[in-house]
């Protein structure tokens, strides 16, 4: 490590001039990290515990980084780990996020793509429901259990309350595998069939249930022979 202070860093060289000047797309990744971590220690300065992040995690580790992970570099404290790790994860939901409203989604494949990225790097199952107009259009997603999805876990209340809320007319579930073999088990089957005759009774039809795996997918719909409906 350098041992500088920022303070002895020419102004036009420091990260955050050096953003007003040039723009952040032009910054390096240990200035941008700088940013973000704000200042240094007594013996470090902000760009040298830049450095010593990128130095034992990579971009595409920082994905995963925890609190834990970044508390065990020197000069990193609760306080800046917990700072970072929103910061990934505020970063995540903005690049996953979508305009719903101008979604239409038609067919099982096109809801796989448009939404795999709910479930990236996930060690627990995610279950979502979403939301479409008549045409459609999708118009609200909704993260509603978590843990195993089986038929004692998911309520279906909890599904149709939020169509009834937002006014939809059909519902897509979907819940991913994190050991990638998207083949559904008999729990997955039975849980579908519960929720495809609920939503019969309810008049807003579940017009397909989808296993996610992080680069194949299963549809419910694609494969009907296989429920007892």
């Amino acid at each position: 490590m350098s041992n500088y202070k920022i303070k002895d860093i020419p102004l036009k060289e420091r990260p955050r001039e050096r953003m007003k000047q040039v723009g952040v797309n032009n910054l390096s990744d240990k200035e941008l990290l700088a940013i973000i971590l704000k200042n240094g220690t007594k013996d470090l300065s902000v760009v040298d515990l830049a450095i010593a992040i990128l130095q034992k995690y990579d971009l595409y580790a920082m994905k995963n980084l925890t609190v834990n992970n970044l508390i065990s570099i020197k000069g990193i404290g609760e306080v800046k780990a917990l700072e970072l790790v929103a910061s990934i994860e505020l970063g995540r939901r903005i690049y996953s996020s979508k305009k719903t409203s101008l979604l239409n989604l038609k067919n099982a494949e096109e809801i796989f793509l448009a939404t795999k990225d709910l479930f990236y790097n996930k060690k627990q199952e995610l279950f979502y429901c979403l939301y479409f107009d008549i045409r459609q259009n999708l118009i609200s997603k909704k993260l509603l259990f978590m843990g195993t999805i089986n038929q004692s876990t998911i309520h279906p209340r909890e599904i149709f309350k939020e169509a009834y809320l937002v006014s939809a007319t059909s519902i897509v579930c979907l819940h991913n595998h994190p050991s990638n073999d998207v083949t559904p088990s008999k729990a997955d089957i039975l849980l579908t069939e519960n929720l495809m005759k609920t939503g019969k009774i309810q008049g807003i039809p579940v017009i397909d249930h989808i296993i996610v795996g992080e680069n194949s997918f299963f549809s419910f719909y694609n494969h009907k022979e296989i429920l007892n409906l």
